[in-house]
């Protein structure tokens, strides 16, 4: 089901042809982007914290040929659905240049590409969080050959508007972290298995580190909640370290099982 709060069809309709060309057929359990978007999520912290700890855990900077093979295939679909935003669905993307982000939340971003035609990027080379191990090294900064309003985007840049629109835009998530991991769920129906791993690294693996990373807790392990000493509110956290290596399986395959494609988030 589609609501006031989504973009309308369109969007699902281009989305649901990428889906539909990877795999050939349609009758992919699962893969209908309709069901993924009103899928309901039961947030599994656990689950959470030890993706957060995997992230924080791992090296900065891997390099074998299978890990930049999967990293060029990332970066080549994601080339293709920006093609689809821009083209199919006329969205306008530009490169934000003012203080600060360009939306103060998911219904200003909504509510402002809806009327306006124009979806505003915050530029990696703004904030892309600390990266010193990968500076000049991270696939994802590479150019990308796309240019908007003058300026040469790069890969990082493609991605995230990919992920607002087919993530946020599409079917009205939050930034919050159910708002988030619903949009990447959705994206993993976009990109084939073998980039999954980079894909978590490049979103899931940031988003649980940023909501429930080691940074943000007390000594005893717990996450303090809105309101409670010690809660760090998101405008002040840090941004996660950039880095590139392949996320564990473990978690690629667990992530999807907090999903229920049998009921909708409006039961939840």
């Amino acid at each position: 089901m589609i609501d006031e709060r989504s973009a309308g069809p369109a969007l699902v309709r281009v989305a649901q042809r990428h889906v539909d060309h990877r795999l050939k057929r349609r009758d992919a359990p699962g893969q209908e982007i309709s069901r993924r978007g009103e899928a309901r999520l039961s947030l599994d912290e656990e689950l959470c914290r030890r993706m957060a700890d995997h992230h924080h855990a791992a090296p900065a900077l891997q390099d074998d040929a299978g890990l930049r093979a999967q990293y060029r295939e990332l970066k080549r679909r994601t080339a293709e659905l920006y093609r689809s935003i821009t083209t199919e669905a006329g969205i306008t993307v530009r490169p934000w240049t003012s203080p600060g982000q360009p939306y103060r939340d998911s219904r200003d971003l909504r509510r402002r590409v809806r009327s306006s035609g124009v979806l505003w990027v915050y530029p990696t080379r703004a904030g892309h969080g600390p990266s010193r191990a990968t500076d000049g090294r991270h696939p994802m900064r590479e150019p990308s050959g796309v240019r908007a309003d003058g300026v040469e985007l790069c890969h990082n840049d493609l991605f995230r508007a990919v992920h607002d629109v087919f993530g946020h835009l599409m079917f009205g998530h939050g930034f919050g972290p159910a708002g988030e991991f619903r949009a990447a769920f959705c994206q993993m129906a976009l990109y084939p298995p073998d980039v999954h791993p980079v894909l978590f690294t490049e979103q899931v693996g940031q988003v649980a580190w940023f909501f429930y990373g080691p940074h943000l807790r007390l000594r005893d392990g717990r996450l303090p909640r809105r309101g409670e000493p010690g809660y760090v509110p998101p405008h002040h956290r840090p941004y996660p370290q950039q880095k590139v290596f392949r996320f564990a399986e473990e978690f690629v395959e667990a992530f999807p099982r907090m999903f229920d494609l049998g009921a909708t988030r409006e039961e939840s």
